[in-house]
């Protein structure tokens, strides 16, 4: 079926929801007004609509090759790439000095969903530009910005990033690309990096990698490693492409999914690079990008949510099966009550994950420009949260719609196993959601658990302020409240081995607040009755997810390695 971008519910969530008009209210965006937002978006869903959705099949039936060490894009990519980059989508936030249109992050969340539902495998091109943007703008020195940014924002350039090496995936400091000072202020790189999203195309003039290499005196771990800009091509002074760089595609991955995003094995052999930041301080310039990627993925979650959403609904509408159970029914597959349970579910988990990813992002954008250190600490706290059940709505969904197309789901020329093949690793990448709880249960709660308890404490108020409608919420946030004192009296390993089921209370707690929102703004309607339904379901899990979040870990070492392979 015809992707539809869902831009009223996208204004709805802004305006009723996450409190976008908050943004807007500063100085640095006073610009960004709602008619201003609803006319990009609207063009936004329009190029997503006619130009990016059609390409979303044609890349899974035609992925990219690696052909003589030239990447080879599927048909239509270089003609989408090219609407995305002519509209400014690849850098919405970006600097204006440097070409940007310089647009909070709020608004670049709601445009990469769109993109990502209309095609994920070409929309991860520009997010990972838009990430190595703002890495540059944090962190590059002034003539590396005068260079690389105006490329990069005008889309001429993309960018990647540089992590993982065979034997270091999540363990980072494991890492054993060097860069070797060559005396003139560039270094040679050399080592290998794998999984790298988007690593060559064969429709911008040049890529550039951030990569993350140890320098000679760097210590061992995350301690001793640097960032360093290292482009496929080496520019001259006026930034044309010059010489190639002594570095080369060895091979792309056979994935599940995304099979028109090229996943690179990438081999530095001396390549040369410029430092980025300071000497040994490549993690925190890094991270300024794997935050905005966190983030990013987590919208990827929630594009495949919608997409298969629609899919599913557009499906059960036509699907003319068995008797219908009920008077003045469709006929149709909706009638029956599985169906409509399925269906509600995705349609309620969809809305919470985009108005967490909304809502994460306009705590970003309050947090960088007033500074105020309780809205930075929110922003922290969500970002976990956001990434991991974006992800896992993703992933969940997909599933539930291949499971209401029936035997079809399973058939590949429907489309439906796409979303959840595409979608699968967005749960494992930029840190697993495993990663993601226990980030949230260590490094979130070293305040004693400050920041947590303020979302809570904004949950239940307002549910207290609902009323009758806000009850059910109001007993959770007392549960999540309970949990999170148990999670911090519980030593680091014990609190890791509950961290996942938290979490995702945690996240399920804040649906209930946005849905709760949404309701209050409404009065009577679908989406107070999608809201009822969500805080009946879909919440009706946090007391088992969180009786399983303070077990501690006693149980799981009880079985050893001998038992669980025997």
């Amino acid at each position: 079926m015809p992707y539809r971008a869902p831009v009223p519910e996208i204004t709805f969530c802004l305006e009723h929801v996450v409190g976008y008009a908050r943004v807007t209210e500063t100085d640095r965006f006073s610009d960004a007004t709602p008619e201003t937002v609803s006319a990009l978006l609207t063009e936004a869903g329009r190029i997503c609509e006619e130009v990016l959705a059609p390409l979303n099949r044609a890349g899974d039936l035609h992925p990219t090759t690696l052909e003589n060490g030239v990447v080879r894009t599927p048909p239509g990519y270089a003609e989408g790439y090219r609407a995305i980059a002519e509209a400014g989508f690849a850098a919405i936030t970006a600097d204006p000095h440097y070409g940007g249109l310089g647009l909070p992050q709020t608004v670049a969340t709601a445009v990469n969903e769109m993109m990502g539902s209309a095609c994920l495998a070409l929309q991860m091109n520009p997010l990972m530009t838009q990430g190595q943007i703002e890495a540059l703008e944090h962190h590059a020195s002034d003539e590396i910005k005068a260079l690389y940014l105006p490329k990069l924002t005008s889309g001429e350039w993309c960018g990647t990033m540089n992590l993982t090496e065979p034997q270091a995936g999540s363990d980072v400091g494991a890492l054993k690309t060097r860069a070797e000072p060559k005396g003139d202020g560039t270094y040679a790189i050399t080592g290998q990096k794998i999984y790298i999203s988007w690593g060559d195309n064969d429709f911008t003039e040049n890529v550039c990698h951030l990569v993350l290499a140890r320098l000679p005196d760097g210590a061992p771990g995350t301690k001793g490693i640097s960032l360093f800009l290292v482009p496929k091509r080496i520019p001259d002074a006026d930034g044309t492409p010059g010489i190639a760089n002594s570095l080369k595609v060895v091979s792309l991955e056979h994935k599940l999914g995304l099979h028109g995003s090229p996943t690179c094995v990438m081999q530095y052999e001396g390549a040369t690079g410029w430092l980025v930041g300071e000497p040994h301080g490549g993690i925190a310039a890094m991270f300024t990008m794997m935050n905005n990627a966190r983030l990013g993925v987590g919208v990827h979650g929630l594009s495949i949510a919608e997409a298969a959403t629609q899919h599913a609904l557009a499906y059960a509408a036509d699907r003319v099966q068995g008797r219908s159970p009920i008077e003045n029914g469709t006929g149709t597959i909706l009638d029956h009550a599985d169906v409509r349970r399925m269906l509600t579910g995705m349609k309620a988990e969809t809305f919470a994950a985009r108005a967490l990813a909304l809502d994460l992002a306009v705590s970003i954008d309050l947090a960088n420009v007033t500074g105020d250190p309780a809205m930075t600490a929110r922003a922290a706290v969500l970002t976990p949260i956001c990434k991991a059940y974006g992800t896992d709505t993703g992933i969940s969904v997909a599933d539930t719609g291949i499971q209401v197309h029936g035997g079809m789901g399973f058939i590949e020329e429907t489309g439906a196993a796409q979303f959840y093949r595409d979608g699968r690793v967005s749960a494992i990448y930029e840190g697993t959601n495993g990663i993601q709880a226990m980030d949230l249960t260590g490094r979130k709660m070293m305040d004693g658990g400050v920041a947590a308890h303020a979302l809570i404490d904004e949950i239940e108020a307002e549910a207290k302020a609902a009323g009758a409608r806000g009850a059910l919420l109001v007993a959770t946030a007392g549960e999540l409240r309970a949990a999170t004192d148990r999670m911090l009296s519980l030593d680091l390993n014990d609190r890791f081995a509950g961290a996942v089921p938290y979490q995702h209370a945690f996240a399920l707690a804040l649906g209930g607040l946005y849905h709760l929102r949404a309701a209050q703004a409404e009065g009577e309607g679908p989406r107070t009755r999608l809201a009822q339904s969500f805080m009946a379901r879909q919440m009706a899990a946090v007391p088992g997810l969180l009786a399983e979040a303070g077990l501690g870990a006693a149980d799981l070492y009880a079985l050893s390695p001998e038992d669980l392979v025997a």
